[in-house]
């Protein structure tokens, strides 16, 4: 993984989190073909808030090959992901899914609106300090880790007593933020908010999980299962 030439928050489709464009993509056509599993076969009511399946995500529309609000993950990304989930619930804790594999074609989509400079809609939520012409490059690149099938963007939940209720921990960024502030261990958060942090850290750490530091939320099974192949089946 490079490192930006910015100590910048970049999105989840930035260089820092890509690899060549002169990978190859896979000729599969089926989530199956393609060896993906859908994490709720495993964890049925694994909570899910896929941004990219609505509008509320920094493009502030359904991003292209989002046809569904389900996860998918290359098998043994799932299972880590699975025992990650199931070890938390003992805790009192649970995640929260906000992106997982990301058809290659969705990259593409992200590429095109961050090109269009008239649609600004979302830079109050998403990028306030930044012009969207930097965006392009340095923070969003035509290739994307997700779409190896082994990273997702993910937060953690605190629940109450009897498991249910649960709420997202404070982090002190929303996700997909682009600013220093998303820095896995940015000093411009609060002592609270960094602990939040590196308790979901840890906990996907111990799962085999890396984090991305410049982005909280953002983390990658490691070794990778299939490093080499970038994967353009649609979600549905």
């Amino acid at each position: 993984m490079k490192r930006c030439a910015l100590l910048v928050a970049v999105l989840a489709v930035a260089a820092c989190a890509s690899t060549p464009p002169s990978m190859p993509v896979s000729s599969a056509t089926t989530p199956e073909a393609a060896g993906l599993v859908d994490i709720r076969s495993l964890v049925p009511d694994f909570d899910l808030d896929m941004r990219y399946a609505g509008s509320n995500n920094f493009t502030g529309a359904t991003v292209d090959g989002y046809g569904a609000a389900r996860c998918y993950l290359l098998a043994d990304a799932a299972k880590a992901l699975q025992k990650v989930e199931l070890g938390l619930r003992q805790q009192g804790m649970r995640l929260r899914l906000f992106d997982c594999y990301r058809p290659a074609r969705a990259v593409r989509n992200f590429v095109a609106w961050a090109g269009d400079l008239d649609d600004q809609r979302t830079k109050p939520e998403y990028y306030p300090r930044l012009d969207k012409r930097q965006l392009l490059g340095d923070y969003i690149s035509p290739t994307s880790g997700h779409s190896r099938g082994a990273t997702l963007d993910l937060t953690l939940l605190q629940c109450g007593s009897d498991g249910g209720a649960c709420v997202p921990l404070d982090m002190g960024t929303p996700f997909d933020f682009f600013d220093t502030r998303a820095n896995t261990d940015s000093p411009q958060v609060d002592a609270r908010q960094r602990d939040n942090r590196q308790r979901l850290r840890a906990a996907m750490e111990r799962g085999g999980f890396r984090n991305y530091p410049m982005e909280w939320w953002h983390f990658t099974l490691n070794p990778e299962p299939a490093p080499n192949v970038f994967f353009d089946v649609p979600i549905r």
